[in-house]
């Protein structure tokens, strides 16, 4: 309980401190596994219940306000009169691999890998894995463009 407590702590000064190298610095204290010249922006939200799960290699970009989930229910077996507080949590990893690019305001959901040098347009909601070298956009991400 109380190393939940102190993830939280960690992730709240991380969303609003100042430089980007300090977040970044907070955020590999709360598990997240961090490359070298990464920016993180401000109230970026990289998901309390497991940071451990999210890699963000060296030179990726995360604009801010984009938030980065790392469970999210499972609703397979939903049915009416259900409560979907009561269904379990999948619990995936993301992957953000290097020299990639995270527009403002995105969010990325469980389970996702954005690729090497892939650009993510600002609002989108990545729901699955974004190949290297491309221009995903929209809601959900889908790739526009690839680059040689």
């Amino acid at each position: 309980m109380l190393k939940k407590i102190w993830i939280r702590f960690l992730h709240h000064l991380a969303r609003h401190c100042f430089p980007s190298s300090l977040r970044v610095f907070l955020h590999k204290m709360r598990g997240v596994k961090i490359g070298k010249k990464v920016f993180i922006g401000l109230d970026v939200h990289i998901d309390d219940d497991n940071p451990d799960l999210v890699v963000i290699e060296d030179r990726a970009f995360i604009t801010p306000e984009c938030v980065l989930l790392t469970h999210k229910r499972n609703i397979a077996e939903y049915k009416h009169g259900d409560w979907v507080g009561d269904k379990d949590f999948i619990r995936e990893g993301i992957t953000i691999k290097s020299g990639a690019h995270v527009g403002i305001g995105t969010l990325v959901m469980p389970g996702v890998t954005i690729g090497e040098g892939a650009i993510i347009g600002a609002g989108s909601v990545v729901t699955k894995d974004i190949p290297a070298y491309s221009l995903a956009v929209g809601v959900p991400a889908k790739v526009i463009k690839t680059f040689d």
